[in-house]
């Protein structure tokens, strides 16, 4: 039997946010920049790559630093940080890494004979002439570059566009030459910004930064990150370069405009700013996206949804979820850890972890770790103060009758079992304080069939969840 696939579906020690997917023969690789625990900004860290077999999406494999900051001419102090990238089979059967560096508003390209590296610099996208795009005179500036090859061409994608930025119009699409570097067809806007969206259809979710491009069939499907950043959001078109509608969100990472368990307005989970990408893996269609842990924006982890189509091309929006990669709903039996929690929130409302720099206010709870960045801790979620609750979803449980936690913390109350998060309480499990995990257990029958579990602390200071477990009647 294969392992379950979980949200985040990398360790909860490993911080890949922006991910890019794309599945090269029989595997999907993961691209994305790389956060720092604890980390003070983001993508501190150097490329690394994740891949998995296609056909199981809970085998993941660290294939290593793939690209290190210094690589890049423009970086030898190691001064800048590597942005989100993308990938992209050229013509000649090479793999090529396209970047932005934080202070450079150029696109740098990198290249590679397998997937996974070590890639080497290959130059700068630049027009005949040798002049770069991005500093040429009435250039905007490039971030985020997401890449699409058909045959000899490459197009490219790229922009960000705060919605009180007049001199930035959305996001561009750029087309490249069979060496990857040379500009054909120069740039044109294909989403607008939000001081250009009267009358477009974007008005609302407005382009703001993440852009990234998938083919299906014949139809090419732009997906961003919109002005309301927690979402990604997708346009719909017939040719690459131009022509695009807008048409919905595919996930919001605060699941807002989800109404089929909750108020469309009400967030489930501290959001922040989104980047990702859809991809068909073995027949079946997926949106990786990232969240925010830690109470800030800048220690992020790459999550996974399965996705669906109607006939007309259009995706209806996803629930998060603690089983995102899986083959349908968890086992309802055994210890799950703490991290999976796809729901968390607290009695006051907050849509979002703060803006960048802040940290989350100490009245919220947290997934976080233990350790510095790159140990191998497992994570947990923290600071679970009165009338907190983390949600996870879901499992397909069959007679379970008792349910245990591991807590630690500075806490006296009990941790109250639910399978909605305003549903009737099941039972409740008293816990207190402890300097250590301490495992409290009570008799909790939880319906048959397919449920999501959410715990919610009542009591006194702030308890730590590092797992639960469903014990069957019997067992």
């Amino acid at each position: 039997m294969k392992k379950q696939g979980f949200n985040p579906y990398l360790p909860s020690w490993e911080y890949i946010p922006d991910g890019e997917p794309h599945v090269f023969d029989g595997r999907v690789y993961v691209y994305g920049s790389h956060d720092r625990f604890n980390g003070h900004a983001y993508c501190l860290n150097d490329y690394v790559c994740w891949s998995a077999p296609a056909d199981d999406l809970a085998d993941w494999r660290y294939e290593g630093v793939i690209y290190p900051k210094t690589e890049d001419p423009l970086n030898p102090d190691n001064f800048m940080c590597l942005y989100a990238p993308d990938v992209t089979k050229g013509p000649d059967g090479r793999y090529y890494l396209f970047y932005v560096l934080d202070k450079v508003s150029i696109v740098s390209v990198a290249v590679s004979d397998t997937p996974a590296g070590h890639y080497k610099f290959h130059g700068y996208v630049r027009d005949q002439a040798g002049n770069r795009l991005g500093e040429r005179p009435g250039d905007q500036p490039q971030f985020d570059p997401g890449v699409l090859t058909e045959g000899e061409i490459t197009y490219l994608y790229t922009g960000f566009c705060g919605s009180w930025d007049k001199s930035r119009n959305g996001a561009m699409a750029t087309v490249l030459g069979p060496d990857m570097l040379t500009i054909l067809e120069d740039p044109v806007f294909v989403a607008p910004s939000k001081p250009y969206a009267a009358g477009t259809g974007f008005e609302g979710h407005e382009f703001f930064e993440a852009p990234s491009i998938r083919k299906r069939g014949d139809t090419y499907y732009f997906i961003y990150s919109s002005i309301a950043m927690t979402e990604l959001c997708y346009a719909t078109s017939s040719r690459p370069t131009g022509g695009f509608t807008y048409r919905g969100v595919i996930v919001s990472n605060n699941d807002l405009h989800i109404d089929t368990y909750k108020p469309a307005d009400k967030p489930m989970a501290y959001g922040g700013n989104n980047h990702g990408s859809m991809v068909e893996i073995a027949g079946q269609w997926y949106i990786f996206y990232h969240r925010q842990t830690n109470g800030t924006n800048f220690s992020r982890q790459g999550c996974i949804e399965r996705i669906h189509f109607h006939e007309d091309g259009s995706i209806p929006q996803v629930e998060l979820t603690s089983c995102g990669p899986n083959e349908g709903p968890l086992i309802g039996q055994g210890e799950y850890a703490g991290y999976l929690a796809c729901n968390l929130f607290a009695r006051e409302v907050a849509l979002t972890t703060g803006a960048p720099g802040e940290w989350m206010d100490c009245r919220f709870p947290k997934v976080t770790q233990d350790g510095r960045d790159g140990d191998e801790n497992p994570g947990y979620v923290a600071n679970l103060r009165d009338g907190a609750t983390a949600g996870f979803k879901y499992f397909d449980c069959q007679g379970i009758r008792r349910v245990s936690i591991r807590v630690r913390g500075y806490c006296k109350g009990a941790m109250e079992v639910r399978t909605r998060w305003d549903g009737p309480s099941l039972g409740s499990i008293p816990v207190d304080f402890t300097n250590e995990w301490i495992t409290y257990s009570a008799d909790i029958a939880i319906p048959d069939g397919v449920n999501a579990l959410y715990f919610t602390y009542n009591g006194h200071g702030g308890a730590n969840l590092a797992s639960f477990a469903l014990q069957r009647f019997g067992s």
